[in-house]
């Protein structure tokens, strides 16, 4: 049996591949029970890498750095890749909303650390590590040990509060986001699946009745109107149409509109009367409104479409089809003219069966093609990534650079690459399961090599009367001020749960509470908020550690 004791203890790449595999392995497995009707998924990843390095297993010290670095790595790009799409449309409309809270959830925990520190004497070197712990920022932690080791002082107390801290830090956003549920949710505050989305997009019917859009062509009426609108359907004289954009609009014509929940009543005023039919039930039979034309769902798969406008396909005209709406990513976009298409996209087309199959043609419809990976945007990306995270960035005041580090520079790259790549005509698209098997792969290597660290001193630090102590402080840094900013985004400024629980996760740079809040509440907001304020809050995070070793020592 000398070669199974070699396997797991003996260092070596093929050790370190078999260790960290066994402690995901049984992690997962583990993660899966749940106490309360609460579970920590891949989070039990991180306590089974703790007490396996309690008991004497050890890697390579360069294998260990690097699995761990490498699974940060894959799994904050993917989710930017994964959220980018509607990144910046979150930010126009939610970005200040979402990130107001979070920096004043980062200003609280910096505060209370303060005072905690002043309270119970515990030296500000030891309190940066249980703060970095108790916000689970392993970024901000590398900052805070350069200061120190800038300053001459050991920096080994903060690796270690860091350590005892951290697993408080991850459960503790968990109970605090399974707190405000069970005790101030209601059933209005949880999105439906991709709901915050589809309130994008807005289906009305109109009574044509103003007599200045009597003989006046759909392009025209569009270039004269400052909203946006897509006109799916004419009916007139009971026969049905697909308007092209010399169509010209007549008394009484009726017309189905594509619009936002904004534009449906300015819309009223320039069509005429509204009709009183819901159209944006999710039971409607769209083939079954009429007769004469069929309304088909069709893939962008041909990578020359990759990042073309839709005007530029001259689709309506050409093959007189309408496209009412694209889905990407989860989010319903109107089909404006300007919109790019990107690889991925699924087109609700409108038109007679002949002139969709020619339509199918063009844009490809082939998922096959979906499946094949698009792995160079996949590591250039990475490159991107790792060197706009290494970029030195002088703060006035702080003799230190700061940077943004192996998680905040890729998921920036991520985001970007995954909004702007296809205007590059960069192929960016990848399947949802190929998505979440990347951030899974990623996020279990990070725990497991992340535990194995912490595991080897973990416990004779909590039963000595100082670790006990720095284990109540950091519960207290993570608790409060989740609780207090998530009730206060809940209730006062009315964001629903799904975006809050993303964001406390996201402002308190917590991987592992977010996949516990993708678990448990349906829809992306909870990913999309914590991609908006993550990037934000990491590196305020990485700036405010070091300014407050600074000032305090």
């Amino acid at each position: 049996m000398e070669w199974f004791k070699d396997l797991l203890f003996e260092p070596s790449a093929l050790q370190a591949v078999v260790v960290i595999s066994l402690i995901s392995a049984l992690g997962i497995g583990l993660g899966k029970i749940r106490i309360m009707g609460i579970s920590l998924g891949t989070a039990f990843i991180f306590f089974v890498g703790i007490l396996a390095g309690h008991l004497g297993l050890k890697l390579d010290p360069a294998m260990l750095t690097y699995a761990e670095s490498f699974g940060l790595i894959i799994f904050v790009y993917a989710l930017g890749l994964q959220v980018g799409p509607g990144f910046f449309s979150s930010m126009r409309s939610e970005g200040t909303r979402l990130l107001s809270p979070a920096i004043v959830l980062i200003l609280i925990g910096t505060l209370l650390a303060a005072g905690l520190s002043y309270a119970f004497g515990i030296r500000m070197s030891d309190m940066s590590g249980i703060l970095c712990g108790a916000t689970t920022n392993t970024p901000a932690l590398g900052a805070a040990q350069q200061v120190l080791k800038q300053l001459g002082m050991d920096d080994s107390g903060a690796a270690l509060s860091c350590a005892v801290t951290y697993p408080l830090g991850v459960v503790g956003v968990i109970l605090a986001i399974a707190f405000l549920r069970k005790l101030f949710v209601r059933p209005s505050d949880l999105p439906g699946p991709d709901a915050e989305h589809r309130k994008n997009v807005f289906i009305a019917s109109y009574h044509i009745t103003n007599p200045a859009l009597f003989g006046k062509s759909v392009h025209d009426i569009a270039l004269q109107s400052h909203h946006h609108f897509v006109i799916s359907r004419v009916w007139r004289n009971g026969q049905v149409s697909i308007p092209t954009s010399d169509k010209t609009l007549q008394q009484d014509d009726v017309i189905l509109v594509i619009t936002t929940p904004a534009d449906a009543e300015a819309l009223r005023m320039i069509f005429g009367e509204q009709e009183k039919k819901d159209w944006n039930k999710e039971n409607i039979d769209w083939n079954a409104v009429d007769s004469q034309l069929i309304s088909q769902r069709i893939l962008v798969t041909r990578p020359e479409i990759n990042g073309k406008k839709l005007s530029q396909l001259r689709l309506r005209n050409n093959y007189g089809i309408n496209i009412s709406r694209v889905y990407r990513s989860g989010v319903q976009l109107l089909a404006t003219p300007d919109l790019r298409l990107q690889m991925g996209d699924r087109l609700t087309v409108v038109g007679e069966a002949q002139a969709i199959r020619n339509v199918e043609k063009i844009l490809g419809n082939a998922v096959k093609s979906l499946n094949e990976p698009n792995l160079i945007s996949v590591f250039v990306g990475l490159i991107l990534g790792l060197t706009l995270g290494s970029i030195p960035v002088s703060i006035p005041g702080i003799s230190i650079p700061v940077k943004l580090g192996l998680a905040g520079g890729p998921i920036i790259v991520g985001i970007l690459i995954g909004t702007f790549g296809p205007r590059l005509h960069m192929i960016t698209y990848t399947t949802q399961s190929a998505n979440l098997m990347l951030r899974a792969l990623g996020l279990s290597m990070y725990l497991a090599c992340l535990g194995l660290d912490a595991g080897a001193h973990f416990f004779e630090t909590v039963m000595r009367p100082e670790g006990a102590l720095w284990l109540g402080v950091g519960f207290l840094l993570t608790f409060v001020p989740v609780v207090l900013v998530g009730l206060f985004a809940l209730r006062v400024m009315k964001v629903d749960f799904g975006s809050v629980a993303g964001l406390l996760c996201g402002s308190m740079a917590n991987p592992m509470a977010l996949n516990y809040a993708n678990d448990t509440i349906e829809g992306d907001n909870p990913s999309v908020s914590y991609a908006t304020v993550y990037p934000v809050c990491m590196f305020l995070r990485v700036i405010i550690i070091q300014v407050l070793l600074m000032m305090t020592l």
